[in-house]
């Protein structure tokens, strides 16, 4: 005897048959975004994920911060 469970969607999940995926991306609202990646040395990365951990923010938004005062265009 075999037991069958039928999964449901995922909770939060668009409904099937919901928006195109193509057209969600096309229509959200986020400002265009590129990867940069650099290498830093390992005690500098260590020093700046500690205290962006004690301040509650994300590495990533820290150093976004940083370079937009460091490139603000106010030259």
């Amino acid at each position: 005897m075999t037991k069958k469970i039928a999964f449901g969607r995922k909770p939060g999940s668009p409904a099937a048959g919901a928006a195109n995926p193509d057209e969600w991306v096309a229509n959200r609202d986020v400002a265009a975004m590129k990867r940069l990646t650099i290498d830093v040395p390992a005690d500098l990365h260590a020093r700046i994920k500690s205290q962006c951990a004690l301040r509650g923010v994300k590495m990533a938004d820290a150093i976004r911060e940083l370079l937009e005062q460091q490139f603000s265009g106010n030259t």
